[in-house]
């Protein structure tokens, strides 16, 4: 049965009539044509559909439309401020801390997720809060430094 579900996407309200059972990671891809939010592996393990909701990183392919009802849901396309990149989308930039670029919307996400809940990790919080986001690629030492360039900037802007 179809509901009539409305959230706040990248800052604007919105409303969607759906089964509160679709996966929200195909919302947004199909109804919002978001498509930055990647399907990897469909069983929220790989990383790849991480969005915030509620400023918490969440893997969209395990989470229905119907659970985010009147939450903030932010996508890698809502994360910047106009033209201005989000730190975390700059320290990616600045450090290269990509390959293919498949996994980056994931990891970006993830990040932002970890230092909204932890504004000042250590390496090991960020090996631990990075750890389910996997990158085929091999730029996980660049995907920490630029982590922590980030976390320190985001520290000394306050």
């Amino acid at each position: 049965m179809k509901a009539k579900i409305e959230f706040t996407l990248n800052g604007k309200d919105v409303s969607v009539e759906l089964e509160e059972s679709k996966k929200l990671l195909w919302v947004l891809r199909t109804h919002f044509n978001l498509t930055g939010t990647k399907y990897g592996c469909g069983e929220g393990y790989c990383g790849a559909c991480t969005v915030l909701i509620n400023n918490s990183a969440t893997r969209s392919c395990a989470t229905t439309i119907g659970e985010v009802a009147d939450k903030n849901v932010i996508t890698i396309e809502g994360l910047a401020q106009g033209e201005k990149l989000h730190p975390v989308q700059q320290a990616f930039a600045d450090h290269d801390a990509l390959q293919c670029g498949y996994c980056t919307p994931g990891m970006i996400m993830n990040a932002v997720g970890l230092l909204n809940e932890q504004p000042t990790p250590s390496r090991e919080d960020i090996i631990l809060g990075m750890e389910d986001n996997l990158c085929r690629c091999g730029a996980h030492n660049r995907i920490l430094d630029a982590i922590e360039d980030a976390a320190n900037k985001m520290q000394n802007s306050k």
